[in-house]
Parts: structure tokens; C-alpha cells; sequence
């Protein structure tokens, strides 16, 4: 069956195709009877406009493109989230792009989205983007960094501290007296994973006698922090640490997996266990979870509300503003046991 084209409601309704137009677009400018005429045409003959090429004639989209390191973590759900509610605020639409942590994944992302010429994109890159992030700029796609701190660059980015937020994690452990303690996550190529390190580092080294190891994953995962679980399970009493710290709270999940459902180790009487992201199951676990907090919707809303600002300034590229949000120690009986 043919589509029906703007030509054949104008046809039926007995007005002109710019009267047509007028109606979907500035009815303000055209007679009442005429936009009930043309409505009727509408309904009759199932007309349904397409915007995707209304949007390509104006040069400007009403959709946004966000590029994600996991869509099945929930930090970056609520991250989502965040920024589709502040889309919505002003009837624009997030199209939503998961990584993966892979590089081709990623890269294949901006390639779509430059295609599809979105009016900017949000990105929570694996590396270095910014070459990349650049030709967008130059083809009037602007981009901001989430969950990414970038200062310095000519890109905007809203970020939690996570060298602070690593350091929290570890002197909480300190503080309730362990000395032994992991760090748990990887790959150490992703910023987050390693500032988080950085500040457990720097809790450890101002503590006398404490000790640090890292215990690296190939991923961010559940079935990843299971492993690590079982591996630390799997020691000798006396080579364990006392207390561990993930990089994120699925794979803090994934230790508590293998620490106590699969070994039997008690948490956190043996070794205490905090993570990272307070993501809304790590108080539901069979131990409620210790955990970092992060504002993930408010970094995903303050996110595009940057971007709009320099999607709205056009070829005047505004100052880049780079927004760092405090983390927030969370304390459940994975470390007050």
C-alpha cells in the first residue's frame, strides 16, 4: 500500500500543500475551519509526517545520541534516565548507544551518530576521544563527557571525583580496622578504574603496616567479581585480605557471590566488602552492600543540559564547563557487620 504523502491530504482537505505544512507546523497562521479540514484529511487517509526527513531538510534533530561504557550496569541506567528526563522537558529524545567497553563499539556509535546528525552527544569514553569528539565539533555536533572528567579539555564533562571516592572506600576499611586490603576491577585502562585505585592508593600508603593489592577483571561484571571472589576465597587463611575494595558495586556482587554463597566465608566478620555507584540492588544483596554513591541521574541530567546550552550557542563554541560532583560513603553490613 502506498504511504500517503502531504499532497494527498491537501487534495482531500481542498487547500494548498503550504496550508498542509502551516497546520503540522505554525497552525497559529492558519484559519480554524481550515485546520479542521485538514485534521479530517489526516484521520481519513492515515497520514503520519515524516520527521526524520523534516529534520534533515532543517539541519537540526530532535534527538540526542548517549554512548554508555555498560547499558546493563545500573549506574549507567540511571544515568540514562537522568538524561531523558531533562530531554523530555523540552519533547527531545535520547538515543541510546552501548560500548560495551569495546573500542570498535564505541567508535561504530559515533559513526551513527554523525550519520544520523544528531544535535550533540553525550559519551562515557573508554580512552582518549578527543580527535574523534573534534570532527563532530566541526560538523556542528557538539559533545560533553559524563562519568569523565576532563579538565583542561575544550569539552564539557560532569564527573564525580573518583580519586576522592576511591580514597573514601579505602579509609573506611582502614578505619574499621583492616590492613590487608584489595582492590578488586579492571581494566586499568579505564579512567574510573583507575582513579579509584589512585585514591585507594594514596588512603593506604598514610596508614603504617596497611597493605595494598590489586586484584584485576577483565570486566565489570558480576561473573567477573564471582572469580575474584572465589580465587580470594580459595587461599590460605592467612594470605587473604581483610578487607576488599570494588570497583564497582557489580563486581562487588559478583565477590560477595564468591566469598560467602560459594565458599562460605563470612561477610564481613572475615573480610569486609564495600563497592562503588550505590546502585539500588546493593541494599538488597543477602548482605546489604557498602557502597560509594554517585548522583548518576543528576550527572546524566547536568550532561545534557551543558550540551543543549552548546547546541543552542551554534557556531560560538561557549567556555567548557567541567562539573565534579563529591562521592558519598554509604555504609551497610558489608563492612559493619
Amino acid at each position: 500500500m502506498p504511504s500517503v504523502s502531504v499532497r494527498d491530504v491537501a487534495a482531500l482537505a481542498g487547500v494548498s500543500v503550504g496550508t498542509v505544512s502551516n497546520v503540522l507546523n505554525r497552525p497559529d497562521r492558519v484559519s480554524e475551519a481550515a485546520v479542521i479540514r485538514v485534521h479530517d484529511a489526516i484521520d481519513k487517509l492515515g497520514f503520519v509526517r515524516n520527521d526524520a526527513a523534516r529534520q534533515l531538510r532543517a539541519g537540526r534533530s530532535l534527538n540526542f545520541g548517549l554512548i554508555v561504557l555498560d547499558a546493563g550496569n545500573p549506574f549507567f541506567s540511571d544515568l540514562a534516565r537522568g538524561a531523558e528526563d531533562r530531554a523530555a522537558v523540552d519533547g527531545l529524545a535520547i538515543l541510546l548507544g552501548n560500548s560495551n567497553e569495546d573500542l570498535t563499539r564505541e567508535a561504530a556509535y559515533l559513526d551513527l551518530f554523525e550519520k544520523q546528525r544528531v544535535s550533540g552527544v553525550l559519551i562515557s569514553p573508554i580512552g582518549d576521544r578527543v580527535a574523534r569528539l573534534e570532527r563532530l565539533r566541526e560538523r556542528g555536533i557538539p559533545a560533553v563527557l559524563v562519568d569523565r572528567a576532563a579538565p583542561g579539555s575544550t569539552f564539557s564533562s560532569v564527573s564525580v571525583d573518583d580519586v576522592s571516592g576511591g580514597r573514601i572506600a579505602a579509609a573506611h576499611l582502614l578505619d574499621i580496622g583492616r590492613r590487608r586490603i584489595a582492590y578488586v576491577g579492571g581494566p586499568g585502562t579505564i579512567r574510573q578504574v583507575a582513579d579509584r585505585y589512585r585514591g585507594a592508593r594514596d588512603a593506604v600508603d598514610s596508614v603504617s603496616g596497611a597493605q595494598l593489592e590489586v586484584i584485576p577483571t577483565a570486566a565489570l561484571t558480576v561473573l567477573e567479581g564471582r572469580a575474584a571472589g572465589e580465587a580470594v576465597a580459595s587461599r590460605p587463611k592467612g594470605e587473604r585480605p581483610d578487607g576488599v575494595f570494588c570497583a564497582n558495586d557489580l563486581v562487588a556482587v559478583g565477590v560477595l557471590q564468591g566469598l560467602g554463597i560459594l565458599r562460605g566465608l563470612a561477610v564481613p566478620e572475615e573480610i569486609a566488602l564495600i563497592g562503588y555507584d550505590d546502585i539500588a540492588f546493593a541494599q538488597s544483596t543477602v548482605v546489604p552492600l557498602s557502597s560509594i554513591r554517585q548522583p548518576a541521574g543528576l550527572i546524566g541530567r547536568t550532561g545534557l543540559e551543558l550540551l543543549l546550552a552548546e547546541s543552542e550557542a551554534g557556531a560560538t563554541t561557549p567556555e567548557p564547563q567541567h562539573v565534579v560532583y563529591q562521592p558519598e560513603l554509604v555504609v551497610r553490613a558489608s563492612t559493619s557487620g
